[in-house]
């Protein structure tokens, strides 16, 4: 057998079932660009409060260059870490109100590092139905007892802890990333805390709450540089003795070049905004943007259901047509029947480019409020 004739056979299996994909460079610096020579306003991005292109934050990515040049050269451990990198650790664990917080080169590496961390043989994971594939993974690499529990069901969480009496990790996102609803944290931390449990909680897409500072319990804080802070990067924000640990037996830390100083002193720039009045009235923009498109909708992750894949996919085409950029979701990423349309809004977008995301989504998918 040739591996290149098995990959080609796969490759006409996906183009077969019409899931064939590939990477389109959009020219943008903001919510507006050029795809395939055609000028579109994107709603697919998860830079929620604009903060790639703000001014403060830009001048410190810039400023790092010149300090540090544009990468580490090294792991954490070894010589890659920087000052830059210390100082964000400690903003955001300010942020995040918790005794310190460790770095990651992503917020798929968090996941990974803290769910192997934490989780192995003789540990029970239990795990929400639609976590985020990083901490399915994450699941996947601890080698522990993992059970997926129903979405959203802290009943089924505190039943499945019950039946358990060694060490378990409870793990969710916080919003759910492609229907931008919210996990019962404040149930499934009282769940936990009853029965000695590990909270991880992922806060990737979170910019607009809920709070999960002050829930009862031993809590591990996952977040990402990469959505609300618009730079690179992820981190884990726990008490000393945890974050210390991960420092010392996550792989995915220990084994990774440091992120770039760039996007370290990015990220604190941004930090400093969202901390801001400025980040209060960019939060109050963002909200303003979701209440147009889903009155009271908890995130800007605002998906537009179809259920047929080829439906989703014709939908999104017609939207681009209109210059706006929206794209399908459809299985493996969602089930089968639930593709969609995952509407991603920003502080950055304009009233008038929400009500022409509306007008659109009115003429190309007849009964979208539904």
């Amino acid at each position: 057998m040739k591996w290149r004739d098995w990959a080609a056979t796969q490759l006409d299996e996906i183009r077969a079932a019409g899931r064939y994909r590939r990477p389109r460079d959009l020219d943008a610096a903001g919510v507006v660009g050029t795809l395939d020579g055609r000028t579109v306003v994107s709603f697919a991005s998860n830079d929620y409060l604009g903060l790639t292109q703000h001014p403060a934050v830009l001048a410190a990515a810039k400023a790092a260059v010149d300090r540090w040049g544009t990468g580490s050269g090294a792991a954490r451990l070894i010589v890659g870490s920087r000052p830059v990198h210390s100082e964000l650790e400690a903003d955001l664990a300010s942020w995040k109100g918790t005794e310190a917080c460790v770095l990651f080169a992503t917020g798929f590496a968090a996941n990974l590092g803290v769910l192997t961390t934490f989780a192995g043989p003789g540990t029970l994971v239990l795990s929400d139905e639609l976590n985020h594939a990083s901490i399915i993974d994450g699941c996947r690499l601890a080698r522990a007892e993992v059970h997926v529990y129903g979405h959203a069901d802290a009943e089924h969480v505190r039943s499945l802890l019950a039946g358990h009496g060694g060490p378990a990790v409870v793990v969710s996102d916080v919003v759910f990333s492609m229907d931008g609803d919210v996990a019962p944290v404040a149930a499934l931390a009282e769940a936990c805390a009853e029965r000695g449990a590990l909270l991880v909680l992922d806060e990737a897409h979170t910019v607009l709450g809920p709070d999960t500072g002050g829930l009862p319990g031993e809590v591990v804080r996952v977040g990402t540089l990469s959505k609300t802070l618009g730079a690179l990067g992820g981190f884990a924000c726990a008490d000393g003795p945890l974050v210390e640990l991960l420092v010392n037996r996550a792989r995915s830390y220990i084994f990774t070049t440091a992120s770039s100083p760039p996007d370290a002193a990015a990220a604190r720039a941004a930090l400093a905004v969202l901390r801001s009045t400025e980040g209060d009235d960019l939060r109050r923009t963002l909200r303003r943007h979701v209440d147009a498109l889903r009155p009271g909708h908890p995130s800007p992750v605002v998906p537009v259901l179809v259920g047929d894949e080829q439906a989703a996919v014709t939908a999104s085409d017609a939207l681009l047509e209109r210059g706006i950029l929206v794209p399908a979701i459809r299985p493996p990423t969602v089930a089968p029947g639930t593709s969609r349309l995952r509407v991603a809004l920003s502080a950055a977008h304009t009233d008038e480019q929400v009500a022409a995301l509306i007008t659109g989504l009115e003429e190309c998918v007849p009964g979208w409020r539904g």
